[in-house]
């Protein structure tokens, strides 16, 4: 048992019984650090805590090499067949012991932002969610729910190595993670649509029985007013401690700035998010524009680009991502099919894609001609320097099997 834990007796004495325990289910990798999560995560209380340990993270692989008789009376002694059962299934379901083996579909892995941006002044991980950057909608038109969750798990695990590698180095005060939600662009009506929400609150579920304990603090930046009803309902399912470490904080940089930087350096996240990282360091902005998937124009003022691209088989995915220099452009894409008719799929509004990437996909229900438009007219002073990807991909498998 490590030393350096900064525990009273009553709860280093409380952690020796609580991993006598659960001896049985523990793993070589399950340390003083991983045990005391399922400890706090109860108020020291052992029976609790051996009960959300043995019913989250009983390891099947672990059941099933005891032998028949041994497994019977592990079985009765938990008292909990039942959900012992489910959770078996649950881990065999999602993989999670070899999750990193797991390769995200391309849509997750291109169009789901968030990031490592450093470490706080106690050495722990600080990830960054810009939610602007995720178009839920979309998504759920090309991957399933549990793509989506099954995502997620494995980012929370590669997280949680990071802690394990920066506790080994700088002690427990390293083992949680500091998250930055950064709400501007945030969308209400996508998460009202049942599909949505329903990921939301699957992921929640997920986190809060899975994952006790992780969270240092949790920052809402940029939140608008109407976030306000998506977090009454998302809190519902969230538990005291979880509340505790969130704090909201609408679009007034002079209010989150001075309490992100409590806890977090300057120099560990971007300007956007209150630090001094400057633009010319971020890694999407300069170095992926250069690269052979961006290419790169100049709209002049009062004139318009105009892609046409072509589909020819049901079910296609047109997918979008650009970034403007300095200022707003007018972005939409318009659909004409075989009969000359066109109509607008994405309506033609004006984007402030020099602040983030605007990104998004769409699925083609039937062959046809697009017009990604970038719409310049509107500015009769200023031409317009863009970097733009813009693809045609072929349909998923899963959604060729949903077809008639």
């Amino acid at each position: 048992m490590s030393t350096s834990l900064n525990l009273l007796d009553d709860q280093r004495f409380a952690l020796m019984k609580f991993r006598r325990t659960v001896a049985d289910i523990l793993q070589p990798h399950h340390d003083d650090h991983f045990l005391l999560r399922w400890l706090r995560a109860r108020s020291w209380n052992i029976t609790a805590a051996e009960k959300m340990l043995r019913n989250v993270n009983i390891p099947f692989s672990v059941l099933f090499s005891l032998k028949k008789g041994r497994r019977n009376k592990y079985v009765k002694k938990t008292k909990i067949v039942l959900i012992s059962v489910k959770s078996i299934q649950w881990r065999k379901q999602w993989e999670v012991d070899k999750i990193e083996e797991w390769d995200e579909p391309e849509v997750i892995k291109n169009y789901l932002p968030h990031g490592l941006s450093g470490f706080d002044k106690e050495n722990a991980p600080i990830v960054i969610i810009p939610f602007a950057g995720f178009d839920i909608y979309g998504t759920l038109h090309v991957v399933t729910r549990r793509d989506i969750i099954r995502s997620l798990i494995k980012y929370l695990e590669n997280y949680l190595r990071i802690c394990n590698e920066q506790v080994k180095k700088h002690g427990p005060l390293a083992g949680k993670i500091t998250v930055i939600y950064d709400m501007e662009g945030f969308n209400l009506k996508q998460y009202l649509w049942r599909p949505a929400g329903e990921v939301v609150i699957s992921a929640i579920q997920m986190y809060e029985a899975n994952y006790p304990e992780i969270l240092k603090m949790c920052y809402i930046i940029n939140a608008p007013k109407m976030f306000s009803f998506a977090f009454s309902v998302a809190k519902r399912f969230l538990n005291e401690y979880t509340l505790s470490k969130i704090q909201i904080f609408k679009a007034d940089p002079t209010k989150w700035k001075p309490a992100i930087s409590k806890l977090v350096p300057a120099d560990q996240i971007p300007v956007c998010q209150g630090g001094k990282i400057p633009k010319e360091m971020y890694v999407d902005k300069t170095e992926n524009d250069k690269s052979t998937d961006y290419t790169t124009v100049t709209i002049r003022k009062g004139d318009k680009l105009e892609l046409c691209l072509t589909t020819s088989e049901e079910g296609s995915l047109l997918s979008w991502d650009f970034r403007t220099e300095d200022y707003d452009i007018k972005f939409g894409i318009l659909k004409e099919d075989t009969s000359g008719i066109k109509t607008e799929i994405v309506p033609i509004t004006k984007i402030a894609a020099h602040k983030l990437n605007e990104i998004g996909i769409v699925t083609c229900d039937k062959p046809a001609t697009y017009s990604v438009v970038f719409d310049n007219t509107y500015s009769l002073m200023r031409s317009k320097k863009i970097h733009y990807s813009v693809r045609v991909l072929p349909p998923s498998e899963e959604l060729k099997e949903q077809m008639p």
